[in-house]
């Protein structure tokens, strides 16, 4: 059994998209109810931390943050170099 770490960082990188997802919908959930929120700030800290597929697809579904070209802009950046990273990682191996 050999050790892959691209595959163990692209586990990681899923892992992480399914907090930037969840993290997103509760985002826009306490929006729409009037409710303290996430700042923004914390939103790119686990997107970079390797969520930010998640949240992108996140603000693509509950339509969050559309508004922010910050977040249009950058979200699927971060996604495509973190994800980009990964399969390189692993095809390199």
């Amino acid at each position: 059994m050999s050790f892959n770490a691209g595959a163990v960082f692209l586990m990681y990188l899923a892992l992480m998209s399914l907090v930037g997802f969840a993290v997103c919908f509760g985002d826009k959930r306490r929006s729409i109810k009037g409710q303290w929120r996430y700042s923004e700030k914390s939103l790119f800290i686990i997107a970079l931390l390797g969520g930010a597929l998640g949240f992108f697809a996140g603000m693509r579904a509950f339509r969050h943050k559309t508004r922010h070209w910050y977040f249009v802009l950058f979200m699927p950046l971060i996604a495509l170099l973190q994800w980009g990273a990964g399969v390189y990682w692993l095809l390199m191996r």
